[in-house]
Order: C-alpha cells, then structure tokens, then sequence
C-alpha cells in the first residue's frame, strides 16, 4: 500500500540542452510545488531502472530524448513492466512512447496528419511538393531531420525513415492535456521560432481535433501534448502526439493558468498514486 505521503521518484535530466527551452527550470518549478504532497526523490533517466524499487510510483518528465539511451530505455521499461511498477506516463501510449510508427498508420487510416509513409514504393500516397521532410522513426527534438527536394526523397524512403511533404503552414499549436481533461494551448505565430510561444485560445473545432487523437491513444491518465500546424486551407494537421514525456512550456502561461495545471496534475499523480487508476 502506498505510504501515508506517497513516494515518488521523479525522472529528468536537468542538465539536458533543448533548443529554446530550458527543461530544468520546469521540473524545478514542479518538484517544487509536487513536494507539498508527496515525498519526492529526482534520478537521471540513466538510473530509473535500477532506483524504482521503494516507490510508489515513478513519473516521467522532462527525460530527453530516449534516443540518447535506448538500451537504457528499453531495459527500464522491462523491470517496470516486469515488477508492475506504477510509472506515469503509464507504458501503454501508442504515440511517440512507441516510436514514430503512429504517424504512418494514422495518415493511412485517413487521419488528419501531414501525410507520411516510409517506403519509396509508397511516394505516390504523398500530395506532390517541392520539398519533402525525412526524419528517423526514432527520432525525437528534431534530430536527424533534414528537408530535400522531391529528386532526392526516393533514395532516401528505405523504411527507416518518415517522409512528409512540406508544409507551408501558417503556424503550430499545441494542446495540453491531464487525465484526457484539456488544460491549455500555446501556439507559435512565427513558423520560424517554434518555441516563441503565446496562450492560444482553442475553439471548439480545435479541441474537437486534439481529443480524436487523444481518444485514439487510450492513455487513461497522465500528461500528454497535442502538436498540430494550421495548413493552408485551414485546417489542423497533426505533427506530433506526445505521450511520454511532453515539455508542458509552464513559463509561457500566465500564472493563474500555471497554477491551474499544476493543480490538475498533483490530482492525477494522487488518484493514480492510490490505485484509482489502473497502472502500466
């Protein structure tokens, strides 16, 4: 049984260098706020597998890329998996907790997606551009993404890879949410600087979008952050589902909002801490 305060052990890498963000001072900010209701311990993602035991429950945060340590990764989800470990995000995501394969099933399913596949024999799937987008299943933060013209893009599809045509779109949004309760929305009027970000009001249409992919994931609680970009005609198409450990860019919300989430979040890591809900 959970002990009277319940004990958390708290998976981030402070040091981690993120382009426009600094990942530190949020999970400074949160620990700080979450120990007020719960005795917390902090470890490396490097160590969470050997340092779970005596816990109630491990969360996920700001980790970094786990393509800077998959066997580490993979070996940290076995035990948790292995011990039935509570670890929040729970390991059951379908989205980026599992690789980039969503994307490819969610655009051949008809999705809204920017359209994606991974073999050259599938090019003809994809609207025609000029220049193409071809990114690693595995990657994660933008790493090994590289932008070619439509001549280079057959070589490259070997099965390993994404290719998305590129969009001209007039700006990304994100959606937060907790528990698949919607939170809040910052956006990037400037394509160019992706992590300028402002309080987006959401519509009813946007949100109506963010909850089908929400829904899709089945995640049952836990963080999880909706990328999309404004196409052309208007539309939302997604970029991004992130299920295992979303930047939440708390300093660009004013602080009543700030507030707000960490509130929601400290609910969920209580409920899901004393067995409300199911564990990975």
């Amino acid at each position: 049984m959970p002990a009277a305060r319940p004990r958390l052990l708290y998976v981030t890498d402070l040091a981690y260098q993120a382009r426009g963000r600094r990942y530190c001072d949020e999970d400074i900010h949160l620990t700080s706020r979450l120990r007020a209701h719960f005795d917390l311990a902090l470890c490396h993602p490097l160590d969470a597998a050997a340092l779970m035991d005596g816990h109630d429950a491990v969360v996920v945060r700001n980790s970094g890329p786990v393509l800077g340590y998959e066997q580490e990764y993979a070996a940290f989800r076995a035990r948790a998996l292995a011990t039935g470990a509570r670890v929040y995000n729970p390991l059951t995501g379908k989205a980026d907790m599992a690789g980039k394969q969503y994307l490819l099933d969610l655009s051949a399913a008809g999705f809204p997606v920017i359209p994606t596949v991974g073999r050259a024999e599938d090019l003809h799937r994809l609207p025609p551009a000029e220049r193409y987008v071809v990114k690693p299943r595995l990657g994660a933060d933008s790493l090994g993404m590289r932008v070619v013209t439509a001549g280079q893009v057959p070589a490259l599809a070997t099965g390993d890879v994404l290719v998305q045509p590129l969009v001209d779109f007039a700006y990304e949004v994100s959606f937060y949410f907790v528990d698949d309760d919607f939170q809040y929305a910052l956006y990037a009027p400037d394509p160019d600087r992706r992590w300028d970000l402002r309080p987006y009001p959401a519509t009813a249409a946007d949100l109506e979008f963010a909850r089908r992919f929400v829904d899709w994931n089945d995640l049952g609680c836990g963080i999880q952050r909706v990328d999309a970009c404004r196409a052309p005609d208007g539309g939302l198409l997604l970029v991004e589902l992130e299920d295992l450990n979303p930047y939440l860019s708390l300093d660009a919300l004013p602080e009543e909002a700030r507030d707000a989430f960490v509130t929601a979040f400290t609910a969920s890591l209580s409920r899901f801490v004393h067995g409300a809900l199911s564990p990975a």
